[in-house]
């Protein structure tokens, strides 16, 4: 059992930036894929980012560019800086743990789930 928690979440206006961290209960980031989820109201939790065992990193096309995903096994947590946030960047963000990165992407499904953190972004 991995228990997830997220923080860093709030309110920003358009174009400006945050940084979620995503915190494992134990140590658990190298051995597996860490993906980063939204959900806006009314619409289904989409893919945003994520990095895989090894390091390499994958992003929606709606976040490339602007966000970035990094690790720090040193202390069990995953990052997401999230630069140039947009109105339609409004959402809960989770992270969550899961088996890969192309599983993520296919399915927006994981093993474990953090209990989400809300972005606000106004225009």
């Amino acid at each position: 059992q991995v228990q997830l928690e997220e923080s860093g979440g709030g309110l920003v206006q358009a174009g400006g930036s945050l940084r979620l961290s995503c915190a494992a209960s134990r140590r658990t980031f190298s051995s597996n894929a860490v993906g980063w989820f939204r959900q806006a109201p009314g619409k289904e939790r989409e893919f945003v980012a994520a990095i895989s065992r090894s390091g390499s990193t994958s992003y929606a096309d709606s976040v490339k560019g602007r966000f970035t995903c990094s690790r720090d096994d040193t202390r069990n947590t995953v990052y997401l800086q999230m630069n140039s946030l947009k109105p339609e960047d409004t959402a809960i963000y989770y992270c969550a743990v899961g088996y890969s990165v192309t599983y993520f992407r296919a399915t927006s499904q994981a093993d474990y789930w953090g209990q989400g953190t809300q972005v606000t972004v106004s225009s």
